[in-house]
């Protein structure tokens, strides 16, 4: 073979020893045999080749000032925008004794190429001094708005437990908690919210004082400015001195852009943050870069638990909540619904004082701009029913309702995973992909794929991703004012109606009783349901009474002519154990029917002891199920169960008794009438 000219080679006379013909290594005039190669690569080290993988965006805000006038506020630099930026971070990890936060530097000290620039911040507010520590001689590394491929490398690389699924989620594990835990959740009382907020028996609100807040404050913060880089990661020394490192989110809550919050997350763990970064509203890289002081704080040190001989103090588990402060400390749970919840409660404080009802419900939206609520407890099928392919989802769980109309108080979705099938719930499968949150499921350890089906690390999996994942997902997320207002319940005891029109008293009766039953146990025999009441369909994140909510919504009912719904997607024809549960394709036709109008022109009868309105037909609905006496054989039994269920509701009501509803007195009695009547 020999050079043809262009650096190739040919087959030349002569042959080797095998008798193949020689190859001739004669060069070209330019010395190269074959010139495939490019321009070297402008690195010394293989620590500069791997910076040139990442490129950096430009920041795209415009530098205001000058032009806009006389008046308008001088320009500012990008220099002192991340200054102001890092000053702001510095404040929110300040001590309650320090006068100045902790040196804080952005970005993950394992990539810094050059000395980091120091921001600190004064505490304007505490005078006393303290001796200097180590603790004061350390660097506090921010990663600031991590996005979810950065995230995975940290949670992939330092928190055990962490591994990418076969679809491309995130799988993580929340420790020994796999769930909330209200019992630990604690609210300062003080001379404003001793008034305002909702106290003593039944109410979700376990108080605590200021000074106790202020010590579990001072223990998570602390914490979180301790934190060395990762539990497996070696020690890591910056310009000679030991770094930190947390994570911080600034995000909002609420698409309602006249109404929304700004929050600041701050954890240590990439999983918290990158669910969180799914959880809430994601501002644009303009939004972020003048994002300012939060107005609300988290402070998620949920590794580190609270000291049990402190005041309030029950378990190892606190969740507080300042709202004087506009903020909130996690410790001793690592279950990020906890920050999700947590901010939920917030809203439901902020927002009825500026005369806007916060709502535990899903929402979607026909092509022709109905909007339906959905209300409902864990299990009755709120995320399930509100994600629809015929309509545009809103949300699946937090929502505002003001005189804009309603808004998503989120930007994502928190999905339970348990039994998830692609074929009844395609939507919420297909979601579960790169940048969505697995907590606590089981995966093949092979090839990643996750059993839905496997209790066991819990029964509480959950996947969170942005709502963007769901394809009709509404953006921004917001709608006109509701249509229908869909009352859920997973009814185990068998004998309310698959579907029932409910007056304006009747929604609002059943809206404060939030009703549902779920199965005892999971023990053999054991058949008996047990009922569970949780006022507003969400009694563990309400702040305010709920009568509060109850006449908001019934003001806002009658003023937009809404229609009630009272919808049973659990057992018929006897109670579990004994009945079955109504199919879902049959629910998903009652809701069509709800959605279209056609519900509101069938013709009604009224049931006996809740005095329910039932449609006589339904299409696609069987008509023997829609009166739930008829499923049940032994008639004495539905009665002696409807009698029961009856008077657990009565006396779940006698709390409300005592309190005016809304304005008008005569609604007040409406209500309390619109309960069992036997």
């Amino acid at each position: 073979m020999a050079s043809n000219g262009n650096g190739e080679f040919s087959f030349g006379k002569g042959t080797a020893r095998n008798g193949l013909s020689k190859i001739q290594t004669q060069k070209k005039n330019n010395g190269i045999c074959h010139d495939d190669s490019a321009p070297p690569v402008k690195a010394q080290t293989i620590d500069e080749l791997h910076s040139l993988q990442k490129k950096r965006s430009a920041p795209t805000t415009p530098i205001k000032g000058g032009a806009q006038g006389a008046f308008a506020p001088p320009p500012i630099s990008e220099e002192e925008r991340q200054k102001q930026q890092l000053q702001s971070i510095s404040a929110s990890l300040a001590s309650f004794v320090r006068e100045t936060g902790p040196k804080v530097v952005r970005g993950d000290p394992a990539r810094q190429s050059e000395t980091p620039k120091v921001a600190h911040v004064s505490e304007h507010h505490f005078a006393p001094t303290i001796s200097v520590s180590d603790s004061s001689l350390k660097f506090t590394h921010v990663l600031y708005n991590l996005s979810p491929a950065e995230l995975y490398e940290q949670a992939i690389k330092y928190e055990k437990g962490s591994f990418i699924t076969s679809t491309g989620a995130l799988a993580t594990l929340s420790g020994a908690k796999t769930g909330r835990s209200p019992r630990d959740k604690r609210v300062v009382k003080d001379e404003t919210t001793e008034d305002e907020l909702w106290w003593g028996k039944g109410s979700p609100n376990i108080e605590m004082d200021e000074h106790t807040f202020m010590v579990n404050r001072e223990r998570a913060v602390d914490y979180l400015n301790s934190l060395d880089k990762g539990p497996k990661s070696p020690l890591i020394h910056w310009e000679k001195q030991t770094c930190r490192l947390v994570f911080v989110n600034d995000q909002f809550l609420n698409w309602d852009p006249e109404n929304r919050i700004k929050v600041r997350i701050v954890s240590a763990r990439a999983y918290h943050s990158l669910f969180m970064h799914n959880m809430c509203i994601r501002p644009s890289p303009e939004e972020l870069e003048n994002f300012g002081t939060p107005d609300f704080t988290i402070y998620n040190a949920g590794q580190f638990p609270c000291n049990r001989y402190t005041h309030y103090m029950t378990s190892s588990t606190s969740i507080d909540l300042n709202l004087a402060r506009r903020e909130m400390v996690i410790l001793g749970t690592q279950y990020a619904g906890e920050m999700k919840k947590g901010l939920f409660s917030v809203m439901h404080y902020l927002m009825p004082k500026r005369q806007i009802l916060s709502l535990h419900s899903g929402c979607n939206m026909g092509k022709d701009g109905d909007v339906a609520l959905f209300f409902g407890l864990s299990g009755t099928g709120k995320t399930t029913l509100s994600t629809d392919h015929n309509r545009y989802l809103i949300g699946d769980d937090e929502h505002c309702w003001s005189e804009n109309g309603v808004s998503n108080i989120e930007g994502g979705c928190y999905a339970k995973c348990i039994d998830l099938s692609r074929e009844k719930e395609p939507d919420i499968w297909n979601a579960i992909k790169f940048g969505t949150v697995l907590e606590n499921v089981v995966f093949e350890e092979h090839t990643r794929e996750v059993d839905y089906t496997d209790k066991s690390v819990t029964e509480n999996t959950r996947a969170a991703y942005p709502i963007e994942y769901i394809p009709n997902a509404k953006l921004p997320c917001i709608g006109p004012h509701p249509k229908n207002v869909i009352l859920l319940a997973c009814d185990a005891f068998g004998v309310l109606p698959p579907v029932s029109k409910l007056n304006l008293a009747q929604t609002m009766y059943h809206f404060i009783s939030g009703y549902t039953a779920l199965v005892a146990g999971t023990e053999e025999g054991v058949k008996e349901p047990q009922a569970t009441f949780s006022a507003c369909f969400g009694a563990a994140f309400i702040m305010m009474h709920p009568t509060k909510y109850a006449a908001m919504l019934a003001e806002k009912m009658q003023k937009h002519g809404a229609t009630g719904w009272l919808v049973n997607t659990g057992w018929s024809g006897g109670s579990y154990g004994s009945g079955n549960r109504i199919k879902l394709p049959y629910t998903r036709k009652i809701i069509d029917s709800i959605h279209s109008g056609s519900l509101l022109k069938a013709n009604y009868q009224k049931t006996e002891v809740f005095g329910l309105e039932i449609p006589t037909e339904v299409e696609g609905v069987p008509l023997e199920i829609l009166d739930p006496v008829n499923t049940w054989s032994d008639k004495k039994a539905y009665k002696e169960t409807l009698l029961k269920l009856g008077g657990l509701f009565k006396k779940n009501f006698e709390t409300f008794t005592n309190y005016k509803i809304g304005k008008d007195s005569k609604l007040t009695e409406e209500i309390l009438a619109a309960g069992p009547n036997f």
